[in-house]
Parts: structure tokens; sequence; C-alpha cells
């Protein structure tokens, strides 16, 4: 056991999707797994593990933020030896072609600031994804029909901030997509341990627009980027 992990180990598969929010990572186990079983409870950050096309995965609560998230991903990477990283999460749209419910890959993830950017002594410049995960996302998701944008996102400690949507206009003008809370982390704890990593988020709200999802048709609106997150997992080991 870690602790904040009460799973032994080989209790999670060598692929983990990492939703931010424990009933979406409960919700993505009992709908789409075989024989889904729980290997974590503890401080209610639900992980599961079970078969999809016959393959083990594991899905894993992550909370909010860049602090919160590391201490999953890094537990799960140094004790239990956990090999690919694919968030499963949401983000906020910058641009209004970036629509609600749609999917976004980020291809590249910088911090807000470098205080929310240092993970082991790394400040500023972009992370990205693994090349090879990419590659066959984008390939798996147009063979699934799934529309989706690709590009540059930006990473954020703030969720409500007293700036509102003035404090992206630099990030719009650069052209990056849409707003996380973690993505800039997964990509740099990856790096630091050599592991593969790829963040798929569903837009929840645009910032430019104002437009909103209601939560309470949240956990429907995952069915696409679950779907997606799943085939990469077990298709590209």
């Amino acid at each position: 056991m870690t602790p904040h992990i009460e799973a032994d180990r080989g209790d999670y598969a060598d692929t983990v999707l990492l939703p931010g929010d424990p009933q979406r990572a409960e919700w993505m186990a009992n709908t789409f797994l075989e024989g889904p079983r729980c290997v974590n409870r503890r401080r209610g950050a639900l992980g599961f593990t079970g078969l999809y096309r016959g393959k083990r995965v594991s899905i894993q609560a992550t909370g909010i933020g860049v602090s919160s998230f590391l201490i999953y991903a890094h537990e799960l990477l140094d004790y239990h030896g956990v090999r690919t990283l694919i968030r499963t999460g949401t983000c906020g749209g910058l641009t209004a072609e970036v629509k609600l419910r749609s999917l976004v890959i980020s291809q590249s993830a910088r911090p807000e600031n470098t205080q929310s950017g240092q993970v082991f002594g790394l400040y500023g410049a972009a992370a990205g994804p693994d090349p090879a995960l990419l590659v066959h996302a984008l390939a798996k998701a147009a063979e699934l029909g799934i529309a989706l944008h690709v590009g540059p996102t930006v990473c954020s400690d703030i969720f409500h901030h007293p700036d509102g949507r003035a404090r992206f206009a630099e990030a719009r003008s650069a052209g990056i997509l849409a707003v996380d809370m973690e993505t800039s982390a997964l990509y740099r704890i990856a790096g630091h341990f050599g592991i593969r990593a790829l963040s798929i988020c569903t837009v929840v709200d645009n910032i430019e627009t104002g437009e909103l999802t209601d939560y309470s048709e949240r956990q429907g609106l995952f069915t696409d980027m679950s779907r997606l997150a799943l085939e990469i997992a077990v298709e590209g080991r």
C-alpha cells in the first residue's frame, strides 16, 4: 500500500485511465469493463480493474488539479509499475470552434505559469504525449467516427479566477484550444518516469462563449471519450 492507494502490487493493469471524478471512474468501470473490481477506496479516490475486450485495464480517479493528480500518478508509476497513463478528463474550450461535448486531444500542454509547471524541477516549456499513442488515437477515432480536436492546450491551477475569460486572451491568440487542470503534469511526470501518456478530454464548458453543460448529463457525455481511451489501452501495447 501507498499513503493514498490501498491496492496491492499487481492490482493495477499496465495501462490506467485517469478520470478526475471518482463517480466518473465508477461509471466507466461499470459501463465498459467486464468483471470490474474496486481496488482502491482510500480518500474516496475510487480505482477499478477489469477486462475490456479480454485485456486487463484499470481506471483510477485522481481528484482535481496538478497537486492531487501527481500524487496518484506518482504512486501508480513508482510503486505499482504502471507503464501507460491515459487521462480521461474534462476541459474548457477557448475558442468558439471547440464545441461543447466534443473531444480534445492535447498535442502539447504548457502550464499557465512557472509555479504550476514545476514538476521535478522542470519549468516553462510545453510537454507532449507519446507520439505513437497520439497517432493511434487519431486513427482509432477516425475508425470509430468520433470527431475531435487536436492541438495545444494550457494547464491551470485556478478554476475560479478573478480575471475570468480575459486571462486566456494570450492563449487564444497563440492558437491554444482548451484549458484543463492536469495535462501538463501528466506529460511531465510521464517524461520523468519514461512511460507513455496521452490526454483526452471532453469539453464541458466554453470560456469564449460562456456555454456550460449541465452536471446531470456529464456521465453520458463521456461515452465517446471512454470508448476511445479503452480501445487505445487494449490495442496500443
